[in-house]
């Protein structure tokens, strides 16, 4: 990811207090509806857009005092996702919530029986009538899905931490939905600044809520190591002492880690760590003189410049360093996936780039995981099971096709399009220009099955939306560049590709900023949007 250097600042003002456009989503279905009520429909706004959404004129249901959340019996999973909605709902109802096992035509009910087959791994059905809400899947992913459509179906105020005045209509409605793409990711950079575990957990809970499935931490780069290495703990003792900047960086514990780790499982994300490889790799080689060909540390970096640092090929050292780090990395890390980076190695020639990645992607398999690289790994043609991840910002790569023909699986994470560190506008004093500007049309107008020239889409494997962080230092500033990107790219993720309409989709996305004002994210206004 080509980086240029421009100055950093705060940016973000929280939009007004305003009412959403709402959209009635047009799907049909051949779900009953309960008798029309002669009151104007309530409309829907739901993001993602789901395969198929009914609305049923005249419906709704109310949360009471007195509403129970009933769980499928004898799954802990399908309880932890009742637990976690109650979570959700209690501080701003007020409202008991108790969460019980067993079926119920009344209240919420979270089933894992009865669910259309169409539904797959991740996918549900939602009903909502009169007397209760009751939502069906195969797995408690799927329950989790719907649990986040549910949400938005209640009225924005019901995301507040703090309680507030009722009603609690939820719109009647019967949904059918699941997942486009496998894959639908958001990558937080935590090594050109460090965010704490909380910030971290906080971003979880935001990409959860637009049925995000991974979460890429990119956990090391010249500026800093993030994760702690027992094996070589200079790492982040020395290597993880700042940021860019100059300020004081930090790192995980191993126990940390685990934490997050659990936290994102149970939003049924899958964390994917990054340890980027041969390139970006000043903090380690500053950490470790032995891993430098000329056997000399560097200083600490601070700066945002790309593509000077590289571990020496030739040493053997090289290769337990990367084989203890893999090690310690995959141990941690119950996910299948683990990502080698790959990524701007400018300073090391295409053949010391295959010697190495030869050496280091049975490492990966070795420590019984799946390589994940940025997209100039295929240089070194890694097995079918390996996935590319490609960052290009032209829509010819004929490596991708390449390596598509030999049964790889691409992510596609296009930098003009997918880069959330991209400014919007000329405006913008937070993020970078290097790729473009990227306000909410273009980071939606766009179809990850026909993007890239010749690429079949079923060797698409899905969508992440990068994070870079070289002028980000809090929350509030990821949250300005990630919304209302971010969910743009997890429609694209989610929803089929006949739903596809800006036209539809800004007027839905308008109906989250109310959602985003109750939960305190500080989200950019854009005027492309018809926030109300």
């Amino acid at each position: 990811m080509p980086r240029r250097v421009e100055p950093t600042s705060r940016a973000g003002r929280l939009l007004g207090p305003a009412l959403a456009a709402l959209l009635v989503l047009g799907a049909a279905s051949t779900a009953v509806a309960e008798p029309a009520a002669p009151e104007k429909p309530v409309p829907l706004s739901i993001v993602p857009a789901p395969v198929k959404a009914a609305p049923k004129p005249g419906v709704t249901y109310s949360l009471t005092g007195g509403t129970r959340i009933h769980t499928q019996p004898g799954s802990r999973e399908a309880k932890q996702v009742g637990e976690y909605l109650a979570g959700v709902l209690r501080p701003s109802t007020g409202f008991r919530l108790p969460v019980v096992p067993g079926a119920s035509g009344r209240g919420i009910s979270l089933l894992l029986t009865g669910a259309d087959h169409r539904v797959g791994k991740e996918g549900y059905q939602l009903d909502v009538t009169r007397r209760g809400v009751v939502i069906r899947a195969r797995t408690a992913a799927g329950l989790f899905a719907g649990v986040q459509t549910l949400r938005q179906l209640l009225p924005a105020k019901v995301e507040s931490k703090t309680r507030q005045r009722g009603p609690w209509n939820a719109t009647g409605v019967s949904v059918l939905d699941y997942p486009r793409y496998e894959h639908r990711g958001a990558m937080l950079d935590v090594a050109r600044h460090f965010f704490s575990v909380d910030e971290v957990k906080r971003y979880i809970d935001q990409i959860a809520q637009y049925k995000v499935n991974r979460l890429h931490l990119h956990l090391t780069d010249d500026q800093g190591w993030r994760l702690e290495i027992k094996s070589w703990p200079n790492l982040t003792k020395h290597g993880g002492s700042t940021e860019v900047g100059g300020g004081p960086g930090g790192f995980y514990t191993q126990d940390q880690y685990r934490d997050l780790v659990a936290y994102a499982a149970s939003r049924h994300i899958e964390v994917i760590p990054e340890i980027d490889l041969p390139g970006h790799t000043n903090a380690a080689l500053s950490s470790y003189a032995e891993l430098n060909c000329d056997g000399v540390a560097p200083p600490l970096y601070t700066g945002i410049e790309v593509g000077f640092s590289s571990l020496c090929i030739d040493k053997d050292i090289t290769y337990k360093f990367v084989d203890d780090v893999l090690r310690e990395v995959a141990a941690l890390t119950p996910g299948k996936h683990l990502h080698i980076g790959g990524d701007e190695a400018l300073v090391t020639t295409d053949p010391d780039f295959i010697k190495f990645m030869d050496k280091v992607l049975p490492l990966v398999r070795k420590h019984g995981k799946v390589a994940s690289g940025w997209h100039e790994f295929v240089k070194a043609t890694p097995d079918a099971s390996a996935v590319p991840q490609f960052w290009g910002t032209k829509t010819v790569a004929a490596d991708m096709v390449a390596a598509a023909a030999r049964g790889n699986r691409i992510v596609l994470s296009p930098a003009t399009k997918a880069y959330l560190d991209m400014k919007y506008d000329e405006n913008t004093k937070l993020g970078l220009k290097w790729a473009g500007y990227t306000d909410v049309e273009d980071a939606y107008d766009w179809n990850p099955g026909a993007y890239v020239q010749d690429l079949p889409e079923s060797a698409v494997r899905g969508v992440e939306a990068p994070l870079w962080s070289e002028t980000l230092t809090n929350s509030a500033e990821v949250e300005y560049m990630a919304f209302p990107r971010l969910p743009a790219i997890a429609e694209l993720g989610w929803s089929p590709w006949s739903t596809h309409d800006w036209a539809k989709f800004k007027e839905r996305l308008a109906a989250q900023g109310p959602r985003w004002k109750a939960q305190g994210v500080n989200f950019y206004p854009s005027p492309q949007v018809p926030w109300k």
